[in-house]
């Protein structure tokens, strides 16, 4: 951004969680890639972050969130939520109707028209904390499906300021979105931003399919410089801007001494085993229970594998409010005392399963120690954990083994095994792959995958979704003539 332009990032966290514990206040940071990403940008332009820390604010937590806020180059704003807020926008809307939806899994939604409700008013209190910062030459951010409605309270109250949109989870093709009931505002919601954009192109050839088929007045041009969507008077910029990591955060302390240490000792736990390693955020789908079930099928298919490999898989809390997550830890939990009930013996646990948070450090020490990574959602918008991974492997031995359906295998699928988590078999094959896989060619796979992350990292990401606002103008958006305009038809 330019010098004295104003960075305003609005997502449903802040960088820090505040939590009651035992009557006392517990400052934690929050977990996710995005927040990770995130937090990188804005160290580097400052500015000011909304979010919800995690309780209704009072004067205390107002403390605690301005305490936390000297150890950032940038001002965290909270916006309270009350219990029946976080009920209804939280975990009603966000989580058991968008959530679900987006990804496929449509039985799991609850269309309750008092989520509907909660969503809209909620998404009006953070465009009124957002437009207390903008002025004309500010850029306000706003991440994730928790927001689609906010560029239009903006656009009501905000002179002059850029409003951009980034969704991080997937976008889904008209058959499966029209069963939204609010598909129409949805839809309008996001054609209130200047710029949206998405992970992978499929999402995005997934969203401008949804306006064609839903929008009667909506017309999507295609030019040079991407597509344009004009909409009651608007032209909207769309695009697809994969999500990446800071490349150099992971490899710099995947290299210090301190962590070499650590790897070793971990290695020298296992006795030398080959380790697999499955990291996830605790989620239906994320895959978790599939993985576990490729795996016991790739112990009774390859016995010779016995002894010779040990899965590590660590799960991050999440939701735990919510009974299909209870319900979730309850099988992931099961289904790892089955496969060591099975396979264990004196001296061999196959699957050693850790379920809480885990700092940064400690993971780049697995990312490090794993001869392969597991990640394998059943869909995921990008999934940062594949390139955490490849960036912390500095030996670059490591092997990733990646779901067909995550966002990032349409950028690491030329270094990566990529699998269908529906295919035991093929999953179970993966594995033995990785672990017989000759030095030169894991070698090989991985600096392919270490050079593309070195040369896009999340820099480069908030730089091309910037520099799209920057270069929007009323000369880019105007139609143009006859043959040199490919747009779509409406079939409304």
């Amino acid at each position: 951004m330019n010098e004295g332009n104003k960075l305003i990032v609005v997502s449903n966290r802040l960088p820090i969680s505040i939590e009651r514990e035992a009557g006392e206040y517990q400052v934690t940071a929050s977990s996710g890639g995005l927040v990770t990403a995130l937090d990188s940008v804005l160290r580097k332009y400052s500015g000011v972050w909304i979010g919800y820390a995690g309780e209704e604010t009072d004067d205390q937590v107002l403390r605690l969130i301005g305490l936390a806020s000297l150890d950032h180059p940038y001002r965290m704003e909270p916006v309270a939520l009350s219990a029946e807020e976080i009920s209804k926008f939280y975990f009603g809307f966000c989580n058991e109707i968008i959530w679900p939806l987006f990804h496929d899994l449509q039985s799991r939604c609850n269309f309750d028209p008092e989520y509907w409700q909660a969503y809209q008013e909620v998404n009006r209190r953070f465009a009124d904390a957002a437009g207390r910062f903008a002025s004309k030459d500010s850029f306000i951010w706003v991440h994730d499906y928790h927001f689609t409605l906010v560029g239009g309270y903006l656009r009501k109250q905000t002179r002059g300021a850029g409003i951009g949109f980034f969704q991080h989870i997937p976008f889904p093709p008209p058959d499966i979105f029209e069963k939204l009931p609010w598909r129409v505002a949805l839809l309008e919601g996001m054609l209130d931003y200047d710029v949206v954009g998405f992970q992978t192109e499929r999402d995005q050839r997934n969203f401008l399919a949804c306006v064609e088929a839903l929008l009667p007045g909506a017309r999507v041009v295609q030019r040079i410089d991407g597509h344009h969507v004009h909409y009651q008077g608007r032209c909207v910029r769309v695009a697809a801007f994969p999500i990446s990591i800071d490349f150099h955060e992971f490899a710099d302390v995947a290299a210090r001494d301190d962590i070499n240490a650590q790897v070793r000792k971990l290695r020298i736990h296992h006795q030398g085993r080959k380790i697999i390693l499955g990291v996830d955020r605790l989620d239906y789908t994320k895959g978790i229970v599939e993985r576990l079930r490729a795996f016991r099928h790739m112990l009774r298919k390859h016995p010779q594998m016995k002894r010779v490999v040990t899965f590590l898989q660590l799960v991050v809390p999440s939701r735990a409010d919510i009974p299909k997550y209870r319900e979730l830890k309850d099988e992931i939990e099961r289904l790892v005392s089955e496969i060591n009930g099975e396979f264990s013996d004196a001296a061999w646990v196959p699957v050693h399963y850790l379920y809480r948070r885990f700092a940064r450090e400690e993971l780049i020490v697995y990312y490090r120690a794993a001869d392969a990574a597991l990640v394998t959602p059943l869909k995921d918008g990008m999934n940062l954990v594949s390139k955490e991974y490849c960036a912390s492997q500095v030996g670059e031995t490591g092997v990733l083994i990646l779901s067909e359906f995550a966002g990032s295998a349409a950028q690491l699928r030329h270094g990566a095994l990529l699998v269908n988590p529906n295919d035991q078999e093929a999953m179970a094959q993966a594995v033995v792959d990785a672990c017989e896989m000759p030095v030169t060619q894991r070698v090989w796979r991985m600096s392919q995958l270490r050079l593309h992350l070195r040369e896009n990292d999340v820099y480069d990401w908030a730089e091309s979704f910037l520099d799209a606002h920057r270069t929007l103008s009323l000369a880019t958006c105007l139609p143009l003539p006859g043959r040199e305009m490919v747009a779509t038809a409406n079939p409304g």
